[in-house]
């Protein structure tokens, strides 16, 4: 296609469909330069703004097209709805495991919402790994799918002719999907006559608010049911902060309780304050809180350890050596539990495990510390205990003794012949993984198994080339649900294909962006020292 065509057709022919597609030209002459087929070697597929060029509109013609775009966002929002809605009606719960068979989920494990049930809990992962997002965002849209497409018709129908935009189709769905089961259809029906006449008009936050509003006034039990449900969903859980190296531990429990804590900080935190304290009133009520959680003081209770991953690659606390003007600046990014951290926050990080280990970095009393050795290409080639690292360093190649040589002297656990991997591969899956493997999951590696990728029944070797972390989910979904398939590559790359063609890759975190100094070289100023004694 060009500007000299004044008008384009086409029809798109398949499983007995057709769809009729016709581009007219706008009746202007092209900005200059302008092409529709880019030249030279950098192609892409025809964009939207180079077959209508947004540049040649005027004020009311681009107000209008930005209309029409709306509704056509609407439109397709719709058509992925019901292909979702299709999708799950493929996917009911009797492909799962049936309770007291191997693999199927615990007892009295509950959905995600009860919009899902009767449908495979498997449903939102594939949504998830089609649309490229996360499991809860593709919850939440298999939610709205069946809700809209299912049991508000009118809704539904408003989205897709582009008289609702789907921000507010997404709200009303949102609102039905809380206010639980027991709703009647002839309620939510009546809700919807009422929503609907004003949807279009009310932003979204008001448009949340008059749902809730009708579905109190004709069930005004709503309240006190939600608020019962939502006592078992108490729970904590770290988030990550907008504020560089920092995190918010969020806490999910009743109103009253909430409040009598967050008064109970701030009285001790005023406390301080009035002894004489300098800091700032919000500095004392995170530390209150975080001796209250920890109690350094309290030795009554059993000790509690926590797993602290600090990657910190050579080239994020040396300075560049191939790099004259960096004015002595690290290159490389250092991370701690995959948040990346500068130079001098890793350096005072390091400073703080040597106060907690005097004489150098060791394992803390009744811990543990491991190294991690990566290749050039960042991916992980050991991990060792400090004496390991120095009895490595120590024996050096058995082949060449005068270690002229660049045979490696450390490397991956070997595989074993039992079913369960040995305490090494444990320790190494986990240092390469750091977290469940399956596409978009961040679930810890703490909470993981270390997984065979082809099932050891099936010829899988218990070896590190065929073992990467799964979360409890992940691993039942691999192994129990029918049309799923996964491979590990050598490098690691885990390649997982839904039963809808779908394949999506997870790679071990952290490799790619890492830089290590090439092998026998040391920057300007670094000395070589004798290994601490052991």
């Amino acid at each position: 296609m060009s500007y000299p065509f004044a008008r384009f057709a086409h029809v798109f022919e398949g499983n007995g469909f057709g769809v009729g597609l016709t581009i007219n030209q706008l009746r202007m002459p092209p900005p200059a330069g302008a092409e529709l087929v880019p030249a030279g070697g950098h192609s892409h597929p025809t964009r939207l703004g180079e077959l209508m060029p947004v540049a040649t509109r005027d004020d009311v013609g681009l107000g209008e097209e930005m209309r029409r775009a709306n509704i056509v966002d609407s439109r397709l929002w719709a058509y992925r709805l019901e292909m979702i809605a299709q999708l799950a009606a493929r996917r009911r719960d009797d492909r799962d495991r049936a309770p007291g068979q191997p693999g199927a989920a615990v007892p009295g494990w509950r959905r995600a919402s009860w919009v899902l049930e009767g449908y495979s809990e498997f449903l939102p992962d594939e949504v998830a790994l089609i649309m490229n997002c996360s499991r809860a965002e593709a919850t939440r849209l298999s939610e709205a799918a069946l809700v809209l497409f299912h049991g508000m018709p009118d809704t539904w129908a408003a989205l897709a002719d582009g008289e609702l935009s789907w921000p507010r189709a997404r709200a009303i769905a949102a609102e039905i999907v809380r206010h639980g089961p027991e709703l009647e259809a002839d309620v939510r029906a009546a809700v919807e006559a009422v929503v609907l006449s004003q949807a279009a008009e009310l932003p979204v936050g008001r448009l949340r608010a008059l749902v809730r509003a009708e579905l109190l006034k004709r069930d005004a039990e709503a309240a006190n049911r939600r608020r019962r449900q939502a006592e078992a969903a108490a729970d904590v859980r770290l988030r990550r902060s907008v504020h560089d190296g920092m995190a918010e531990v969020v806490t999910v429990l009743p109103q009253p309780i909430a409040a009598a804590m967050v008064g109970t900080v701030d009285a001790y935190a005023r406390q301080a304050k009035a002894d004489g304290d300098v800091r700032l009133l919000g500095q004392l009520r995170a530390e209150v809180m975080a001796a209250s959680m920890l109690r350094p003081w309290d030795d009554s209770r059993p000790p509690v350890t926590a797993e602290l991953r600090v990657l910190a690659p050579l080239n994020a606390l040396l300075p560049d050596p191939a790099d004259p003007m960096s004015g002595g600046a690290p290159a490389g990014i250092a991370a701690v539990e995959d948040e990346s951290i500068t130079a001098a926050h890793l350096r005072a990080l390091l400073t703080a495990l040597d106060a907690v280990c005097p004489g150098g970095l060791q394992a803390p009393t009744g811990g543990s510390l491991y190294l991690d050795l990566l290749g050039g290409g960042g991916n992980l080639l050991a991990t060792l205990s400090r004496r390991e690292l120095e009895l490595a360093a120590r024996r050096g190649c058995p082949t060449h003794p005068d270690g002229d040589c660049r045979c490696a002297v450390v490397t991956r656990p070997p595989p074993t012949a039992n079913y369960r991997p040995t305490t090494a591969q444990r320790r190494w899956g986990r240092a390469r993984d750091r977290h469940c493997r399956h596409p978009g999951c961040l679930n810890r590696v703490g909470w993981t198994d270390l997984d065979h990728v082809i099932a050891h029944a099936d010829g899988g070797a218990t070896d590190c080339e065929n073992l990467c972390c799964l979360c409890r989910r992940h691993h039942r979904l691999k192994t129990h649900s029918p049309g799923w398939t996964f491979r590990l590559d050598a490098d690691g790359a885990l390649l997982v294909t839904t039963p809808t063609g779908v394949t999506r890759i997870s790679r071990p975190p952290g490799a790619a962006w890492l830089e290590p100094y090439e092998l026998g070289t040391l920057p300007p100023g670094v000395e070589v020292l004798d290994p601490a004694p052991f």
